[in-house]
């Protein structure tokens, strides 16, 4: 006789379901220096965005008299405060990612919080080379808000993600 097909699994998809309480990760000293470092910084990133726009919208509006913004200075200090703060999320980010490589809890959160912040980054890297540009006329200046406002949205979801809002 042939033999029986296997019933077909009701509830949710074994892919979807939390793995249970015996899967015990072990991470290292580092990893909770890492992810203490990483936390900290995080909680500078709104803060900065902030100050950004802020600085960013006046010096737009300068454009119109034509003359250089005196914000071009604070503009630029507050840009290097982000490429500071997401150059140390990403190097304690992605190590702590690859430390937490096979633990199975929360992987796909980690993972696309991961990318989201990833995308920030190179968003990030692009609005700093459009903005050589962003003084010489409205277009060039559009061009590097969009970016910069799309890079902050892009990586302030990746930054909600890991709130508590999106525990379970």
């Amino acid at each position: 006789p042939a033999a029986a097909l296997p019933a077909w699994p009701s509830g949710p998809l074994p892919a979807l379901v939390p793995p249970s309480a015996d899967t015990a990760v072990s991470y290292s000293e580092a990893y909770y220096t890492r992810l203490t470092i990483h936390r900290w910084g995080s909680y500078a990133m709104l803060p900065l965005f902030v100050g950004q726009a802020l600085v960013g919208q006046k010096m737009y509006r300068d454009l119109d008299t034509g003359g250089e913004s005196d914000l071009e200075d604070l503009h630029g200090m507050l840009a290097f405060g982000v490429g500071a703060l997401f150059t140390s999320n990403t190097v304690t980010g992605v190590w702590n990612l690859w430390e937490a490589r096979k633990d199975p809890n929360e992987r796909t959160r980690r993972t696309v919080h991961a990318v989201l912040m990833l995308a920030g980054d190179a968003g990030f890297l692009a609005t700093g080379m459009l903005g050589e540009e962003a003084g010489d006329g409205r277009s060039n200046a559009n061009t590097h808000r969009a970016v910069a406002i799309s890079s902050m949205a892009v990586s302030t979801v990746g930054w909600l993600l890991m709130t508590d809002l999106f525990r379970r």
